[in-house]
């Protein structure tokens, strides 16, 4: 019976690591635009405001989607999601595969996250 109960607790860590890995570490805004090569094409976390959204969703259809800004306090970026957008003064977080725009003079203009997953928070 110890022996199946150590199991049971060694199975139960093993898959919340796993689970905690496959996670994305939350980051800043700012350290995102900082470094945008480091997180291009992969899976990033923000949470923020939303200070712009631009959207169209037409009822009895699947027809929906937008792009959204979100603001941490660090800096902004575009959200591009296939769902609803969320309304302005929002505080929410987002999950998404991290996009490249336009490239000009070494500055980046329209870095944007393909959002995956959003969570809001409550008031």
């Amino acid at each position: 019976m110890k022996n199946r109960t150590k199991l049971i607790l060694l199975s139960l860590v093993l898959m919340t690591v796993a689970f905690a890995a496959a996670c994305p570490e939350r980051k800043s805004i700012a350290d995102i635009e900082s470094n945008p090569s480091k997180y291009l094409n992969k899976e990033v976390a923000v949470a923020g405001v939303v200070k712009d959204s631009y959207g169209i969703n037409i009822p009895l259809t699947n027809i929906r989607g937008g792009v959204y800004k979100i603001d941490d306090g660090t800096g902004s970026l575009w959200v591009f999601t296939e769902n609803s957008v969320p309304t302005k003064g929002v505080q929410i977080g987002v999950k998404g595969k991290l996009q490249n725009g336009v490239n000009y003079n070494g500055k980046n203009y329209g870095l944007g996250i393909y959002e995956q997953d959003r969570r809001f928070r409550g008031k």
